[in-house]
This record gives structure tokens, C-alpha cells and sequence, in this order.
């Protein structure tokens, strides 16, 4: 957990840095298009910095504030997969930092009595004593995933897995912009052993967008998640269930497909639509040392993906192994896989010559896409680490006339 640089009953202030450095060598690739990592050798950066800022407005009342600089291109201007490697890359690639508000809300705790628990001082949250029965609403500018799909060993590109389809579940597609925020409200109600969140979110205008629908509960998206709270052999463990539904302005494969005059111009087909999906997020702790975690995720793939990622359906699971045995307590090995597909629909639309957020060859000789990556965190110093990451990409953007794909990083990342 991050210290408090500084700390009164009244506010809190924290801080982060993150560097990655990235590239492949070339690969074996048929042909190219739009959308796809380019065959020859190339490398890529990113760094964002952040000041996290808390301050209590009344009892059990506060409001954060978490300015942000971002600079730096993902490779091929992050498209290529539907499991991207570089989650620290954003849709929006900057040359220079640019400034962005990404969190600014207000939260507002109501203890419901009985027994009390710590929440210790961390970016977003102020050290609190709170009663363990207690209802949570919170109300502004923040991305969905600071309170859905979390996971104690696989939730933070900028410490952990990088790659977007193990970080975090990559058929549910969540509302966000180009640098995956968005707006919206939740309200949380916490027991000893489970919570149930529910939450709505303003939609993206359109797929892709910066914008979002002004048409509030009309567009939007609804999600739930049940966080069951367990133990297994005396090891605690979580499963998070969460189901999503979307009511946006969105275009259709199949629609598309099927009217050669539209000459595969989705945006054509474009009205109000629904798409659904679910999750099953689990962790599991294995020895005081070792965590085993997965998730499973689907969305019915019949409409454009609207803000997140070319997937459908994924599969992802691993482990995060502390160093304590080799001497290095602060050190951690992570090992993960990711297994992701497309709908008929949608993989019909990308071989026909079609456009995803992140995916489109021109051509497709559809394969499941199958991801592998591995990272060693060092330890430097108490509010630093450099984390060394491979990652194994075969069948990049579900076709096996390209790749594999190896991609090499680094990261610095540094904390208060």
C-alpha cells in the first residue's frame, strides 16, 4: 500500500509515475492492414504522472481529485490486438503531456453499525475507520474498473500484468473515452462476506468517442457485481459476478454485412441498441506468498464493441508469486494467459475487410487469440520498482496468417 506523503484528519495527497518501454522484433506476416501490427521491428512509450488528492468534507463525506499527465504512442498507435500489451496505452496518443482530470467525484460513506474495519491511506482512498455494514454512494468522474472487475493480483498495468485481456476482463465493455474514463454513480453495500455494487455510466456518443450521450438513462450502461468473500483450506478467496447491460447508439455486423451498399461503413447502421455480457472474476490466495486468480467473460457480440476492446469472449487465469523465498519479499512474478474470440458476426465483419477499435488485417484466417505473458518486479526502493515483461501473442488480432508476436517490456514505476 502506498504511503501518505502527507496526511491530516482533513486530506491526503499521493503520487505515481510510470514509464514502459516497448517493442517487438519483426514477425512473420501475409499481409497488413489498417488496423495491424506492422511486420518490421518497433518500439513504443508511454508515461503517465499523477497527484491523488483526498479531502474530507464532512463525516463520512469526501471528494477526490486525480490530475494527470500523459504522453507516448502504444505500438502501431495502439492497434493490433484484441488483447492489447500495453495497458498504460491509451486510443489517444500523445507527443507531448497532455493534461487530463481523471477522477474528480464525491463519496459519500453511511455506517449501518456494528462492527468497524481500517481502510488504509491509498491513492483514491483516506485512512478511515468504518463500520463493516455500511452502504458506499459515489458520484462523478472515474473509470468503472475502480469499482468493478477488480483482482488482487491482476487490476494495474502500471504494477502488474500489462496486457488488457488479463488485467482486466476483456469482453466486458465498459464505458470510457479514448483514455478510458467516463462518468457516472455507484452505490455500494458491504457486509463481512459479500458486497453488492450497482452502478450506471453516461455511454460513448458512438464507438470509439471522446464524447458521451447526453440522452442520460435512455443511453448508458447498467452494471451489478456480487463480491462473495470465502475460504477455501483457510486461504481467503473472492468470486465476483457481474452482469452489464448497454444501451447505445451502435452499428451491427450483421446488418452491415448484409447490405454490400454500405461498402462496410458500420456507422451506417448505427441506432439505438442493446448489448449485454457477464463476468466471473476470481482470486484465490494459495500461501501467504502466492495467489492464484481468473476470469471469464462474454458479451453477445452482435453489435460494434463501443470503448473497450476487439474481444467477445475471454478466457484469462494465473498466479503472483512474492519473493520472500529467494530473499527479495518486495519482488513478484507474475505468469498469465489470456484465450480470447470474436462472435460469428463479429469475425464475419473483420474477414470481409471490416474495422474494429483495435483489430481489422484487411483479411482474416480466424484462430482464437492466445496470449502469454510473464513479468519479474524488482524492488529498488520502497516507493520504486523496474519490472521486466514478455509477452507471447499468437494469432494477433485472430488471424493465423499473422504472427506470433514476442513483445519486450520495461517499466519504471514509482510511488508516495
Amino acid at each position: 500500500m502506498a504511503r501518505s506523503l502527507s496526511e491530516s484528519d482533513r486530506w491526503e495527497l499521493h503520487g505515481q509515475s510510470t514509464f514502459i518501454q516497448q517493442g517487438y522484433p519483426a514477425f512473420r506476416s501475409l499481409y497488413t492492414g489498417p488496423n495491424s501490427f506492422t511486420p518490421w521491428a518497433q518500439t513504443r512509450n508511454t508515461w503517465t504522472t499523477s497527484a491523488f488528492v483526498g479531502v474530507r468534507l464532512w463525516e463520512g463525506g469526501e471528494v477526490y481529485y486525480n490530475p494527470e499527465l500523459f504522453q507516448g504512442f502504444g505500438l502501431h498507435d495502439t492497434t493490433g490486438a484484441g488483447g492489447f500489451p500495453n495497458g498504460e496505452a491509451q486510443k489517444s496518443n500523445f507527443p507531448y503531456p497532455h493534461y487530463s482530470t481523471s477522477r474528480l467525484f464525491v463519496r459519500q460513506t453511511f455506517g449501518l453499525g456494528g462492527e468497524q474495519e481500517t481502510l488504509e491511506s491509498g491513492p483514491n482512498q483516506m485512512a478511515t475507520k468504518v463500520d463493516v455494514s455500511r452502504l458506499t454512494v459515489q458520484v462523478g468522474r472515474f473509470p468503472v474498473v475502480d469499482y468493478f472487475d477488480n483482482n488482487s493480483y491482476a487490476r494495474d498495468p502500471r504494477k502488474d500484468f500489462m496486457n488488457w485481456s488479463i488485467w482486466a476482463s476483456g469482453a466486458f465493455d465498459y464505458p470510457a473515452d479514448r483514455i478510458g474514463l467516463g462518468y457516472g454513480a455507484v452505490a455500494e453495500l458491504n457486509q463481512k462476506n459479500w458486497a453488492l455494487r450497482a452502478g450506471y455510466f453516461l455511454m460513448d456518443k458512438q464507438s470509439n468517442s471522446n464524447d458521451f450521450d447526453p440522452k442520460v438513462f435512455q443511453r448508458g450502461e447498467y452494471v451489478m457485481e456480487l463480491e462473495e468473500r470465502f475460504s477455501l483450506f483457510s486461504r481467503p478467496g473472492k468470486l465476483r459476478t457481474i452482469a452489464w447491460l448497454n444501451s447505445a447508439f451502435s452499428g451491427s455486423y450483421r446488418e452491415t454485412l448484409d447490405n454490400p451498399a454500405l461498402n462496410l461503413d458500420i456507422a451506417q447502421t448505427r441506432r439505438g441498441r442493446i448489448k449485454y455480457g457477464y463476468v466471473f472474476n476470481l482470486e484465490q490466495s494459495i500461501a501467504d506468498d502466492i495467489g492464484v486468480f481468473g476470469r471469464w467473460s462474454w458479451n453477445d457480440g452482435r453489435n460494434e464493441i463501443m470503448a473497450f476492446t476487439d474481444i467477445d469472449q475471454s478466457l484469462s487465469f494465473g498466479t503472483s508469486i512474492k519473493g520472500t523465498s529467494w530473499g527479495r519479499t518486495n519482488d513478484t512474478v507474475g505468469i498469465g494467459a489470456a484465450i480470447n474470440s470474436l462472435s460469428r458476426d463479429h469475425r464475419d465483419f473483420i474477414a470481409a475487410g471490416g474495422l474494429g477499435i483495435l483489430i481489422g488485417d484487411g483479411r482474416l484466417n480466424y484462430r482464437t487469440e492466445r496470449i502469454l505473458e510473464t513479468y519479474y518486479s524488482v524492488a529498488l526502493f520502497d516507493v520504486m520498482s523496474l519490472t521486466f515483461d514478455y509477452q507471447f501473442i499468437a494469432n494477433p488480432a485472430y488471424n493465423a496468417d499473422r504472427g506470433p508476436v514476442s513483445v519486450f517490456s520495461g517499466r519504471l514505476h514509482a510511488e508516495f
